[in-house]
């Protein structure tokens, strides 16, 4: 059980309420960043209230700009390990962010590839007055048997 907090204390420290209203992140998503260990409480009310630190706030700001940069929350937790441990992980986040480059790069091919094939697909396209074959659009399916077997 935890221990009676003074009233000093109280004030110093943030329910998860005022957390995700200072945040603007919704209280369920504060507590699965807590399951995950991004962040942890620092005690609980008398009542069970979590009780976060007012850095908590920053912590949180944090996480999102990782998120919105494309890291993922694992990859958040392994930083925030580093950060944890006493160290500055401005060389992990570094290495992160190399990465990332990487990937968007693979991903931007591969979306030029598929930019062609629409275009070559749709190049072509004149759809039949009618179907037999119980194809749903002959064109799109016997393009997609051509690509099979490229």
């Amino acid at each position: 059980m935890a221990a009676k907090l003074s009233q000093d204390q109280d004030q110093a420290l943030l329910q998860i309420g005022q957390v995700a209203v200072q945040s603007q992140v919704p209280i369920k998503t504060i507590r699965y960043y807590e399951e995950l260990g991004l962040l942890k409480s620092s005690e609980r009310t008398e009542g069970g209230f979590r009780l976060f630190s007012p850095n908590t706030i920053a912590r949180i700001s944090f996480v999102k700009r990782l998120q919105k940069l494309g890291l993922s929350l694992q990859e958040i937790a392994e930083i925030l390990g580093v950060y944890d441990r006493g160290l500055v992980p401005c060389t992990e986040i570094k290495q992160q962010l190399e990465h990332q480059i990487l990937e968007i790069d693979r991903r931007i091919s591969e979306l030029m590839t598929l930019r062609g094939e629409i275009n070559e697909l749709l190049e072509d396209w004149t759809p039949p007055a009618k179907t037999t074959t119980g194809e749903i659009c002959p064109i799109l399916q016997k393009s997609e048997s051509i690509a099979i077997y490229r």
